[in-house]
């Protein structure tokens, strides 16, 4: 058993509907952030490091040439053949419509790619943008818009200096669900000031309006943000691996299995990463996160019916 059994993964997803491995490949496109440029804001959230989440780091290469570099390390280690261009570091709508098509038909002229799933603010998606977006769908590619939530809480959201609320979130997601363009949520556990109540009521909110897939990561603590100075003056305190571990299964099962998980944890490199420190052991979260599914399975099982063994995964879940 691997924790597909348990959850509805955005790789088991795609190899229904392609009939084999689809893998994202990140791309930087040297977007910057309405947050950090001073249009809303400096200095960006008070967790945000690209580097904890983009593999390409600034100045990075051409599209054509990141698709390459992916293509190459990911079907070394996975034999997949097919790839969705995953703009992911940044605000990756943050631009004019015109730039935003020529970035992203980079990545589609590829002849394995066969998607877009691009990652941005709620506040900075405008409706020529899901426009663009609906037109590459319609040509028959995978398009997913990734929306940074992280909280429906605005006090939530304004304590990390996030820059937009719960309100911008919706509208932006009702207009593409009008349009019938995938979105993705992302949400995070762990914000300052939250407690898992705040998490899965985040959760609940977000699921009453409608979304298609989610993507749940743990706070953590990386060098060089505001996050890292709290953290040191002893002001912030992040989950431990079994809080997460009890926060993520409660949130699966409370998602009907029609939304997609496209990722149930996140990690950070050891030479970025404060804390905690199992942020940086990907696998150990996702067995753990499967072994307690498991065990709720397990006791929700009638009496006298056989019992399986508790699963201990090593591949990967997209």
């Amino acid at each position: 058993m691997t924790l597909a059994d348990y959850v509805a993964t955005f790789g088991q997803a795609m190899l229904r509907r392609y009939g084999e491995r689809v893998h994202k490949v990140a791309i930087d496109a040297n977007f910057t952030c309405p947050n950090r440029d001073g249009s809303k804001g400096n200095g960006g959230c008070s967790f945000c490091n690209n580097v904890s989440f983009s593999p390409n780091g600034r100045n990075p290469a051409p599209v054509p040439q990141q698709i390459a570099a992916g293509r190459t390390v990911i079907a070394r280690r996975t034999g997949a053949r097919l790839f969705i261009a995953y703009f992911q570091a940044y605000t990756n709508t943050y631009a004019q419509t015109q730039q935003l098509d020529t970035l992203y038909r980079q990545a589609l002229q590829e002849p394995d790619v066969v998607g877009l799933s691009v990652g941005t603010r709620p506040d900075c998606v405008a409706p020529g943008v899901l426009d663009l977006l609906c037109g590459y769908r319609d040509q028959g590619y995978e398009v997913w818009l990734e929306l940074g939530l992280q909280s429906a809480f605005d006090a939530s959201l304004e304590r990390v200096n996030r820059g937009h609320g719960f309100a911008e979130y919706r509208d932006t997601l009702l207009a593409a669900r009008r349009r019938g363009l995938q979105v993705c949520t992302h949400l995070i556990a762990g914000l300052p000031g939250e407690t898992g109540w705040h998490v899965k009521e985040t959760l609940r909110r977000v699921l009453e309006l409608g979304t298609d897939g989610l993507k749940l990561h743990p706070l953590h603590v990386v060098k060089g943000t505001a996050l890292a100075n709290d953290w040191r003056r002893g002001d912030y305190q992040p989950l431990s691996l079994d809080q997460y571990v009890d926060l993520a299964a409660d949130l699966v099962e409370m998602t009907p299995p029609t939304v997609l998980y496209h990722r149930i944890t996140g990690t950070a490199s050891r030479d970025i990463l404060l804390a905690p420190d199992w942020c940086t052991e990907k696998w150990r979260v996702l067995n753990a996160i499967t072994r307690e599914l498991h065990a709720r399975s397990l006791a929700r099982m009638r009496p006298g019916e056989p019992a399986q063994a508790s699963p201990v995964h090593t591949g990967s879940i997209r």
